[in-house]
């Protein structure tokens, strides 16, 4: 874990089009947030990022968000699979990816219903292709 002194804020990067779909990337290590970030910006998405779940948390009560993209482990011992949790709190119908370098899957009892797990590393267009199918996914059961 990243320690309390070493915590960054990854800065969200908004796109001129406010009605993009907005993906929340939470991800305690700098250059994997902007690598998702910039990513999924370039593929026309409004992204906004976090590096912990008490940031992530604060955007989701203040922003509409269309999807999560979550690391599992976070800094500040802040965990993504209770992040979820609470984002589908707030909105049940919250598509969720997760992602984590130090774990090859997760089982369905630790992840919200019908969240998708890709493991790191992973590649760009991997992230971009697997947003789409999550949303589309989200579309046809709403």
């Amino acid at each position: 874990m990243v320690p309390f002194a070493a915590a960054f804020a990854c800065l969200s990067m908004p796109v001129p089009d406010q009605s993009a779909t907005t993906i929340l990337v939470v991800e305690d290590e700098p250059n994997v947030c902007e690598l998702a970030a910039e990513t999924l910006l370039d593929a026309g998405y409004r992204v906004l990022t976090a590096a912990d779940a008490w940031q992530a948390e604060a955007i989701l009560a203040n922003e509409s968000v269309d999807m999560l993209f979550t690391d599992i482990d976070l800094a500040r011992n802040t965990d993504g699979l209770a992040l979820a949790r609470r984002a589908r709190d707030l909105c049940p119908d919250l598509p969720v990816i997760y992602t984590s370098g130090g774990r090859d899957g997760l089982s369905a009892r630790d992840a919200v219903p019908g969240a998708v797990f890709v493991p790191k590393p992973y590649r760009p267009s991997q992230i971009v292709a697997l947003t789409r199918d999550v949303l589309n996914a989200a579309l046809l059961h709403a």
